[in-house]
């Protein structure tokens, strides 16, 4: 006889918990899900504001090579044919991303993709000889090594201040690493991603978590901590989805994070921007980007025909406590102090550690689908 009212507790409502959640639930088990959060969705969260869904905790866009993972979120909801494909500002002056030949153009004036290499290839060079002048021969610093990839104007208007404000540090400090390789495209593609498939859930991504968890016992406004010893009784297997230090009561110390924090403001007009998402390169400008939400899921006439629009400036800054945990510090201090965690964690038999905060990684969505799919294997 079994004995517990669950198979499965999944402490947060996040994409990963909810996936979980209806793969047991197809498999015939019995799921409660648990969140400190008044809402379903983590941080894929949307708040329907003039009936444009502002993602709450940042633009969230859905892209993947992978066909199963694909066409399980359809299954779930239509997506949408959004394309993501932002534009930087620097000092008032416009340039497509990634760096295509649209870059080279608003940046040189080069027409043709000979012309574009070219220029790049000098602008390499010179990255390269004045490396040797120092007597150097490898990138000490992101700066060294951006430069060694797309040369000084572009490292200089697109990257410098925008990495500099992200990072909270200057780039002369930042390990090399942190850009192996930079994406040129020598085509007109205005294109971010190369995955085969891209878009954003129609009716917004809280269609999608509210359809993953439908008939699923959800309890909202549960803290997992202040509740654990009447939880864990509940079920044989843990599924947790939050902070892997905060599970271990922090016995090694805390695992350090970037956050983000957002300005949102719902404007008299229809378009703002032109786009969802709009990077501010120069240091100057405190925020990194401004989001123009209902660029995700409003094409041609319909950005007119809805009167109002909510913009989002997003501001860079290191975590501290009560803010947001958004992106793992993956340095060797934190990847040690992470290590020591996991090993505790991979002697758990009834616990399964899954999504960014588990795993002290950052995923993007289709990763976590994938890896949710993966366990019903």
């Amino acid at each position: 006889m079994h004995s517990k009212p669950y198979d499965y507790l999944i402490v947060g409502a996040g994409l990963f918990g909810s996936v979980f959640a209806y793969k047991a639930k197809q498999g015939n088990k019995k799921c409660l899900v648990v969140d400190r959060r008044s809402q379903v969705g983590g941080n894929l969260y949307c708040e329907n504001q003039e009936g444009i869904h502002v993602h709450k905790y940042g633009a969230h866009i859905f892209h993947t090579s992978n066909k199963e993972v694909w066409d399980f979120v359809n299954s779930i909801v239509e997506f949408n044919r959004y394309t993501n494909s932002p534009v930087a500002n620097y000092k008032g002056k416009l340039y497509n991303l990634p760096f295509n030949m649209n870059t080279f153009y608003q940046m040189w004036g080069v027409t043709t993709p000979a012309e574009a290499k070219a220029k790049l290839d000098e602008q390499r060079a010179e990255a390269v000889a004045r490396m040797k002048e120092q007597g150097i021969s490898e990138p000490r610093n992101l700066e060294e090594q951006a430069q060694v990839l797309i040369g000084k104007d572009i490292y200089e208007a697109l990257i410098k201040g925008y990495t500099e404000k992200q990072w909270g540090r200057r780039c002369a400090e930042l390990p090399a690493f942190i850009i192996k390789r930079l994406p040129v495209r020598m085509v007109f593609d205005n294109n971010y991603f190369n995955d085969k498939y891209q878009g954003i859930p129609i009716g917004g991504y809280n269609v999608l978590i509210e359809r993953l968890l439908e008939g699923v016992d959800t309890r909202l406004e549960c803290d997992f901590f202040a509740h654990r010893e009447e939880l864990e009784p509940l079920a044989d297997k843990i599924v947790f989805t939050g902070a892997i230090d905060e599970f271990y009561g922090y016995q090694y110390g805390k695992l350090e994070y970037r956050t983000v924090r957002f300005e949102t403001e719902t404007l008299d007009m229809p378009n703002y921007q032109g786009n969802a998402v709009v990077n501010y390169t120069e240091r100057e400008v405190p925020y990194t980007r401004v989001i123009e939400h209902k660029h995700f899921e409003m094409f041609g006439a319909e950005v007119e025909q809805c009167p109002k629009t909510v913009i989002s400036k997003e501001y860079s800054s290191e975590w501290s406590e009560g803010s947001e945990p958004y992106y793992p510090v993956n340095d060797e201090k934190n990847n040690c102090l992470y290590l020591k965690y996991k090993a505790l964690a991979d002697m758990e038999p009834n616990v399964i550690f899954g999504g960014r905060l588990a795993e002290y990684k950052y995923y993007d969505m289709h990763h976590i689908v994938e890896k949710a799919l993966n366990y019903f294997k």
